[in-house]
């Protein structure tokens, strides 16, 4: 979808979210609009035609395969509400800042911590389109680390920091910042910092970096402007290194697992690119259009070893356990002005 409208093809405000996904009903028909806006697509053999069964299922009219709307997406086999995802990506993308693990849960009435967890994780693995742009133009480059200083430590590149962060940010003429990129890097060598630059800038564009001289060997098919480091050399990436750092110590109050961070700057990455975004909630369309086109992500493919485990936490509320009920309710009679 090019050009969505506010009030039409996403909710322009919250009251209007609220309206429009009252039941798990509604999110699922807005899930099948968005997957299929032409009619039913076999996911098996590609063919446009079918019909809904009684148990919600969907049917292909040419070879009789039957699927579920959510099944090969990010929801599938997931035991939570619709109107609970929803809810959870509507306060992921329209907050500011984004919400954490312990937010939602407490907001969603989630027993379980690690569902609330699970869930921002699987929407931050689908927040990279496929196949999408470049960085062009001028290109500003430059690693930092993430992780809070060290005792004794000094500088962009000393030793001992947590995780090395590959930063990319494209620059505006006359000014200003365009599109940023971000990745974890295992180290400064030509062969990791070559990688990166292909990955997310465009041949023929003017890369501007620091005196480092490894750049030096990675520019062939690039522009190579090359500034003795400063503050003011490359505005770009240290404005971005600095809001990254900012915002995981205070969403996130710093406690970002090491083996976490690339979903991390990936949502991070998510929201400064639409950071100028007219409305909050075209943020939530989009990141509901990547979700329903993304493979499914399995609780075990985010649990990477049992070291990097969730932090279990107080079940709120304490009686509640394990997946939450649905945010499905049925309509006030306005209590506030029935007799006490």
């Amino acid at each position: 979808m090019s050009d969505p409208l506010a009030s039409v093809h996403y909710p322009g405000s919250t009251g209007e979210f609220l309206s429009w996904f009252s039941s798990d009903a509604d999110c699922m028909d807005y899930l099948a609009w968005l997957r299929w806006p032409d009619g039913f697509v076999c996911p098996m053999c590609s063919h446009l035609g079918g019909w809904r069964l009684g148990d919600g299922r969907f049917m292909c009219s040419d070879y009789g395969g039957r699927t579920s709307l959510t099944a090969g997406t990010i929801f599938d086999r997931s035991r939570t509400p619709m109107t609970v995802w929803f809810h959870a990506c509507w306060m992921f993308t329209t907050q500011k800042d984004g919400v954490s693990a312990v937010s939602l849960q407490r907001v969603l009435e989630i027993g379980s911590y690690q569902t609330a967890w699970a869930m921002l994780h699987r929407l931050r693995s689908v927040l990279v389109r496929p196949g999408r742009d470049r960085l062009a133009g001028t290109v500003e480059m430059d690693e930092t680390y993430v992780g809070g200083d060290e005792p004794g430590l000094r500088g962009g590149r000393a030793k001992g920091k947590k995780v090395l962060v590959g930063i990319a940010v494209e620059r505006r003429q006359p000014t200003g910042f365009g599109r940023a990129r971000l990745a974890v890097l295992p180290d400064v060598k030509i062969e990791t910092l070559r990688g990166f630059l292909h990955d997310h800038v465009e041949p023929g564009s003017t890369v501007a970096t620091d005196g480092l001289q490894v750049y030096k060997g990675i520019m062939s098919g690039y522009t190579h402007d090359r500034t003795v480091a400063s503050d003011t050399s490359m505005p770009g990436v240290h404005r971005v290194a600095s809001l990254l750092k900012r915002w995981l110590l205070s969403t996130h109050q710093g406690s970002v697992d090491d083996a976490h961070l690339p979903g991390y700057l990936n949502e991070f990455a998510f929201r400064f690119n639409r950071r100028t975004s007219r409305n909050r909630g075209l943020l939530f369309l989009r990141a509901l259009e990547l979700a329903v086109a993304h493979d499914p992500v399995r609780y075990k493919d985010l649990v990477l070893n049992p070291e990097q485990r969730p932090r279990s936490r107080p079940p709120v509320p304490p009686t509640q356990r394990g997946h939450p009920t649905s945010v499905q309710r049925p309509v006030a009679d306005r209590p506030w002005r029935q007799p006490a």
